[in-house]
């Protein structure tokens, strides 16, 4: 029986990561696991957005990983989830974006987010907030990690 590849939802931090001095290493290999079909690698329009205006070598990785990517839509149901964010106090306005992520990365039914953004997104206390407001409009929780601890290490 073959096994399901796990939906992983990275937003613009892994992009700019594999550049990065400390996170290099881990979202290249993270990159190098999409590309083997270890994972099925979600983008929404946001991350698009944030990495048009991205250094060039950071867009131009994007474009690259574009074939191994799905599209996880804007729609109705993750803007009302990420104003529920918002209204919950989980983030400010100001971080519109972030609370976005998490919203359309829920609502496409991803397994994971992957992220390097330690203040916003990959929070211990944000995560259970992010999934308890998750719950009580209908959706499942969702893991949050840092690429480091969903990449296969092959042991």
């Amino acid at each position: 029986m073959k096994k399901r590849q796990i939906q992983v939802y990275a937003d613009t931090s892994v992009y700019g990561g594999v550049f990065d001095e400390e996170f290099g290493d881990v979202s290249s290999l993270f990159f190098e696991q999409v590309r083997s079909g270890d994972f099925t690698l979600y983008i929404s329009e946001v991350v698009h957005k944030e990495l048009v205006v991205a250094p060039d070598k950071v867009n131009s990785l994007f474009q690259e990983m574009l074939p191994h990517c799905r599209l996880a839509e804007i729609n109705e149901n993750a803007l009302e989830l990420q104003q529920s964010y918002i209204s919950e106090g989980i983030l400010s306005e100001k971080w519109y974006d972030d609370a976005l992520h998490v919203a359309i990365a829920t609502v496409a039914d991803c397994d994971v987010i992957v992220s390097w953004n330690f203040k916003h997104i990959v929070n211990f206390q944000k995560i259970p907030l992010f999934n308890a407001v998750n719950v009580l409009n209908g959706y499942k929780p969702i893991a949050i990690h840092s690429p480091m601890e969903v990449i296969n290490y092959g042991e």
